[in-house]
This record gives structure tokens, sequence and C-alpha cells, in this order.
């Protein structure tokens, strides 16, 4: 049993971070402390201080726990890690999580090439970036191809010259062949120095080198290369259009800045490198009602840079941050250099900052009507449900549905809904042991026992090892059962429960005699739904998934089984031969169609093997009898 005022008697006045869990051991906040023994005690004092998210989050409190830390900023980057792992409903979150494409020149090697990389990694190679999106990084790989003729193959070279024939690219005139030996390595480390230049933005150079490259071929007659000149010169063209110089000093910086609306924010981040602006995006983020400006931009360094690989030297920022040098701090070990985050008042840097802002409420104008109506669909009609069962309050919700054609191969689907929306990772599948033939009620008492029983397993692991690194779907217990179907099923998931010694709210979905959701069986009675509501449309999202995905799993157990059964009568088939078999042709008339040569080409058979398939297939076709399936 928690003991509340013995465990705050016990916090330790040192550096560190503490995580908020509520009654289902949900992690509902996760904070950071100079001195966790002041920091803590302060939410359970007077709460007339206290926003209205505050109060909330402290009513919800069942438990909480800490971490030390030996400095400030080390429970900086632990909180950091914490909130994007567990996504606590009473912390500032920043809903997109975003990954930016680089451009990797690989200079460590004698023979470079030049990459798309999905990551920044710290190796010796040279990276460009992060571009706003996909597309712009492979236009512009594939322009550097056709210019520079740059290889992308992964040979060692020099060590594999002439080992292998040139690829394509060689042969449509996009590679010079260092593999053949055709460009020495002076040559090729050349091309590579241009390309880098240009990825640096200084274009003027291979303009001025396509410019002759046209006139030359033109002077020539060659004019199927000046036309192929002049196409690659628009192209280089058309990229340096797209990058808008902001100054000349030629730093790497970001341009944060924010627009908020009640609960919602949009962050815009102008990316500059070199002193060009290469992209922009926004970012939405929840929860900030009750914050400050400073507070809203904190939480968004926070996250975003504890995510991104690469941090510019400087940060301009549309407020001021909270701890602004512990933070600055951070980013500095993070970059491996000084890392400076300014607030500009006036001049250029001020302008940029405030077109950002501009941007951002231009986004968040277009965008808060489509995310108000997606948050009545989603956690609205959570709120709505939770008033309706009088719940306290319902985050994680799981639906279970039971499959199969007469009692044949029954199985179990366990379908996560968080924040009302669907979270496949926790999805389940189960295979009834214990039932055979068509009971629903028995084959539901034995899916949630296994469900819960498995779960209370994996917390005493956890327990034991003392650590959450592990925590899986089957830990988290929902705030409420959906089950698809009425009372009995229901009172099959509550037998479970009870004879577990667990207390979880459980509804049973009810369809009517078109097989159309008409309401739910809470506490021993039918609860009709307003069929316009939020919370009617949520609960038939749910329970067409549940079955969906029961449906689609009990179906993959049964053409296995077809395929298996049949193979299985055939006496010199084994499962290896059997999994080669359908690998090789796919499907069951595919293998009826193969003669005995065709049946030999399979490594794993011999011609016994081969005549004793071909003959049970032709044998079976000319029968009058079915074969059992």
């Amino acid at each position: 049993m928690f003991d509340l005022e013995e465990e705050l008697k016990k916090l330790p006045a040192c550096p560190g971070v503490y995580i908020m869990r509520d009654k289902n051991d949900t992690v509902i906040y996760v904070g950071k402390a100079v001195v966790l023994k002041n920091r803590v005690r302060q939410y359970f004092q007077n709460s007339r201080n206290h926003t209205g998210k505050i109060r909330r989050m402290v009513e919800n409190i069942d438990h909480f726990e800490y971490i030390i830390t030996d400095s400030e900023i080390e429970a900086l980057v632990l909180e950091s890690n914490l909130i994007k792992e567990y996504s606590p409903k009473y912390n500032t979150m920043l809903k997109d999580d975003k990954a930016y494409p680089y451009i990797k020149v690989t200079v460590n090697e004698a023979y470079p090439r030049v990459l798309f990389s999905r990551s920044m990694k710290r190796d010796k190679a040279k990276y460009y970036g992060p571009y706003p999106s996909v597309t712009a990084v492979k236009d512009t790989l594939e322009l550097l191809r056709k210019i520079y003729k740059i290889r992308t193959c992964n040979r060692s070279l020099p060590a594999d010259i002439g080992k292998e024939r040139p690829c394509l690219y060689y042969h449509i005139g996009q590679c010079d062949a260092p593999c053949q030996g055709f460009i020495s390595g002076e040559e090729y480390r050349t091309s590579i120095n241009l390309a880098m230049d240009f990825l640096e933005g200084n274009y003027a150079a291979v303009e001025k080198m396509l410019k002759e490259r046209m006139s030359k071929a033109s002077e020539s007659l060659e004019f199927e290369k000046a036309a192929q000149a002049r196409d690659l010169l628009e192209s280089v063209r058309l990229i340096a259009s797209k990058q808008k110089i902001t100054n000349t000093d030629l730093e790497d910086r970001d341009i944060v800045a924010f627009a908020r609306d009640k609960d919602e924010a949009v962050v815009q981040l102008f990316f500059i490198r070199g002193g060009k602006l290469i992209g922009r995006d926004h970012f939405h983020m929840s929860g900030v009602e009750d914050e400050t400006d400073s507070q809203v931009i904190t939480s968004f360094i926070k996250q975003f840079y504890a995510g991104t690989p690469y941090i510019p030297k400087e940060i301009y920022l549309g407020a001021e941050t909270e701890e602004a040098e512990l933070i600055t701090e951070w980013l500095s070990r993070l970059r491996g250099q000084k890392v400076h985050l300014k607030v500009p008042k006036r001049g250029e840097k001020e302008k940029l900052v405030s077109l950002a802002q501009k941007n951002a409420r231009l986004v968040l104008n277009q965008d808060i009507e489509k995310i108000r109506k997606e948050e009545a669909r989603t956690t609205g009609a959570l709120r709505e449900m939770a008033e309706y069962l009088s719940l306290p309050m319902i985050d994680r919700i799981e639906s279970y549905d039971i499959s199969n054609t007469s009692g044949f191969e029954t199985v179990g689907s366990m379908v996560v809904y968080e924040k009302g929306r669907p979270k496949k990772a926790d999805y389940r599948k189960f295979r009834i042991k214990t039932i055979t033939g068509p009971d629903d009620y028995a084959s539901m008492y034995e899916l949630l026992s296994r469900r819960f029983i498995h779960g209370q397993q994996e917390l005493i692991k956890l327990n034991e090892s003392k650590t959450d690194a592990s925590l899986g779907s089957f830990t988290r217990y929902p705030d409420l059962i959906l089950i698809d179907g009425g009372k009995g099923q229901v009172n099959a998931v509550l037998k479970a429960l009870s004879e577990l010694d667990i207390s979880i709210a459980v509804c049973g979905m009810v369809k009517d005699d078109k097989h159309r959701t008409r309401g739910l069986y809470y506490n021993g009675q039918e609860l009709p739904i307003d069929k316009s509501s939020e919370l009617f449309k949520l609960i038939t999202r749910i329970q067409d998934e549940t079955h969906r995905f029961a449906i689609e799993y009990h179906r993959s157990l049964r053409k296995k089984r077809q395929v298996h059964s049949i193979l299985d009568d055939i006496s010199s088939i084994g499962p290896a031969r059997r999994r080669a078999l359908m690998k090789h042709f796919g499907s069951l008339d595919a293998l009826k169609a193969a003669d005995i040569e065709e049946l030999m080409k399979i490594p794993s058979m011999n011609r016994r093997a081969a005549e004793e398939v071909y003959e049970f297939f032709h044998q079976t076709e000319s029968s009058s009898e079915t074969p059992v399936q």
C-alpha cells in the first residue's frame, strides 16, 4: 500500500526525475527537479496556486516514483527520454514524430559515394541537411549523379577494381566507372569536391561549367549533348531558386516560433543551413492551455532536439525559454560545440522569427477545425464514454472478440485503443486451447484469463528486475474492456477478472438483428446510445476493428490448415519439404499443375518424393471423392 506522507518524507534532497502514476500504474506525468524533496512536495500542498491541469493531474495520482541523477542536466536528459517513451497525459506533448533525411558523403573512402541517409551518425562521413522532404534529397542526388557521375555501388574500391563488369549507371552515362579504373582517384576526388561545393550552396561554379559544356557541344554540332547540358542547368537553377538567402554569415541556425489557440499550438521551424533557408516544417502540440509561452517553447525544444541528430549553432526563438542556461548546456553537449539560444528583438533576425510566427498562425487557423474534429472523435468521445459509464477517466480500451467456424480453429483477438486511436503495436492474437466446439462464453473466459495471467507474470518479473525497460502490452491494464457480445460474454469476462482479483469496467457491445451496434451492456443492463454521437461512432469503429482482426487471423489459420492437411497426407513430405513446395509454387493449384521434372527442381526433392506428390494429386483429381481438409 502506497503511503503518501511516508513516501514524501523519504524523498531525497538531490536532483532527479519524478514519475506520477495513476491507479492503473499508467504514467500520467514526468518532471525533473533540482531538489526532488522540494519539487514533489509542492504538488500535494495548497492547490490555490496550481493551474487547472496540475490540479486535475494531482487528483489522478495514485503513487509516484523517482530516479536520482548526478546533475540537473542528467535529469533533463532522462526527463526528455521518459516523456517520449510514455507520452504522459498531463505533459505538454509534441504530437509529430518526424525524421528528416540527410545527404551523406563517405569522405573516408578512397572513392567516396553521395548517399541518401535517414539519420546522421557519428562516423567519419560528412552530412548535409536535414532536408525538409525525401523528394528534395532524391532530386538532388539524381542531379549530382548526372553532373558529376559519382558511383552509387557498394563495391570496395580500389580493392575490387576490375573484378566485375560496370553497372547500368556507367552505360547510361551517370557513372565514370571507378570500379574499372576508367577514372583516377585524383580525378574522382575532384568530382566529389565539386559535388560537396554544390551541396554547400555554391551553384555558380556548376552553372558556369554547364554553360561551357552546352556552348562547346553546340559549336561541335552535338545538339543532343547540348540539350542535356541545358536540362541540367535548368535543374540546378530550380534547386537554387528554392533556397532563399537569409544573410551572408553562412551560419547554420533554426528559427522556432509558435501560435496557440486554447489547448493546441503549432510550432513553425525554419531550417537555415550555410546562410540559406533550405526548408521549413510545422509541429502540433497539445496540452498548452495552462502553460506560459516560455513553458510551451521549452517543452518543444526538449522533445524535438532530444530526437534529432543535428543541432545547429544558433537557435532563434519567439519566446524566452525556462532554464535557458541548463538547456543551452544540454544542447551544446549534444552538438559537441557551443550552442546559442537567442530571442532577437530587432533587425533581419527578428523579421525571420516574426515570419515563422505568422506561418504558424496560418497553419493553426487552417488546421484548428480539423484538430477540434479529431479531438472530438478521439479524446472527446472517451470523455463522453467515461461520463456515460460514470467512470473517472478512460484512456486505454482493450476490445476482445472470438471467431470460429462451427468450433473449428477457435481464435480470439485483442485490439487496443489509446486516446481514442488504435495502438496496433499492442494488438494480440490467441488460439483457444482448452475449448472444443463453438462455445463463445468459455472461449472468452479462457482468452481473458490468459491475457491477465500473462500480465501479472510480466509485472512480477518487472518488479523483480526493478526496471520499466521491458514494459509490454500485457503489463498495461485498460481503463475499460469492451466485448463483442452481450450478457453471456460480459459475465464470462467478469468471472475471469474476479478469480484474478482484478477490477476493471467491462462493457458488451450489443448488436441488433442486422448486425449493427445498438447499445452497451453494462452493470447488468443494456444502455441505449445516441447514434449521432461521437461515442457511438467510436464504439462502432472499435467493434469493427476487433471483428476484422479476429476474422483475418481465423482465415489465415484456416488457410494454413487446409494446405497442411493435404500435404501431410503424403508420407515423404515433412515440414521442410512442405515449406519448400509452398514457397516455390505459392498455391495448391500451381503445385497440382506441376509435373515430376518441375517438382524435382526444388533442392530438397528427390525423384521418389516428386513422383509421390504427383501421383497423390492426380489420383485425388481422378477420384469421385473430395479429400478431407
